[in-house]
């Protein structure tokens, strides 16, 4: 995508993010990053939108069933996994994701411009997985096998009204992987949240159910992105619109299941 320039030509086009987020909460996006186009607010920013909570955290705990305990560390444990572009499973995940995206076109490399098109910020997407870790990949490639319609729907923004600046998708993949672990509270003990705590009786009956949730809120902020008329500088103001609407669906006395969930029905096949 070529640049958008003002007149200095300070402003750059979304899909040349620079470095993706870390877990770290580090909240410094500063305003001068944001009108300087250097798009690092995209990351830093997002950490800030899901750091916060309308909850008082320091005095919940919710006790969780030895079925729910065991499948939060099997959960935990797949968000210790960094992506390691040394290991041969990780390359075939990362092929499978391309072969999935653009089945009809090859892949020259695991290190190639083409990853551009997908909307990663360089010619390495190793790069982007460092905030998210190996199950942001995982996340991406259970999307693009279990509900591809969605999944190239948003690849190639091909519902809706859209802005002539558009979030990337692979980048707002792994961003919505980060602000689930954060608003779903996964890497503490036990949750803390009464959110937290009804994901994980999703958890112990679907062990899947994070991944479906990616896909429901891949969805739903897409939907989001429309309805607000975004453009990418708006990416943050969505996220925590999606998220906020995520939190009030999942805590709906009628949720029995997150195929129950009212943005559930935003996915096709």
């Amino acid at each position: 995508m070529d640049d958008r320039s003002g007149g200095d030509g300070s402003f750059v086009a979304v899909r040349r993010i620079s470095q993706g987020f870390d877990r770290s909460n580090t909240c410094q996006t500063s305003s001068a990053e944001v009108v300087a186009g250097s798009a690092a607010w995209l990351g830093r920013g997002l950490s800030c939108v899901c750091a916060q909570s309308t909850e008082d955290d320091s005095r919940q705990s919710f006790d969780l069933t030895p079925v729910q305990e065991d499948c939060l560390v099997r959960l935990q444990n797949r968000l210790d996994v960094a992506y390691d572009s040394s290991i041969p499973e990780h390359q075939e995940s990362l092929r499978a994701l391309w072969k999935a995206a653009y089945p009809e076109e090859e892949l020259h490399g695991l290190i190639t411009e083409q990853w551009k098109e997908m909307g990663w910020q360089g010619t390495d997407p190793s790069t982007d997985f460092r905030g998210g870790g190996f199950i942001s990949l995982e996340n991406l490639l259970y999307f693009a096998r279990n509900f591809p319609k969605s999944f190239q729907d948003l690849l190639w923004k091909q519902e809706g009204d859209r802005s002539m600046w558009e979030y990337p998708f692979a980048v707002a993949g792994v961003n919505i992987t980060f602000m689930l672990i954060q608003m779903l509270d996964l890497e503490a003990v036990k949750p803390r949240t009464l959110v937290g705590a009804t994901f994980l009786k999703f958890l112990s009956e679907n062990e899947s159910a994070f991944d479906l949730l990616y896909c429901i809120t891949f969805k739903l902020m897409d939907h989001q992105w429309l309805a607000m008329r975004a453009s990418y500088m708006d990416f943050n103001a969505v996220m925590k619109s999606t998220r906020h609407q995520l939190e009030r669906e999942l805590l709906e006395e009628n949720i029995t299941r997150l195929e129950d969930l009212p943005s559930y029905a935003l996915l096709a096949r």
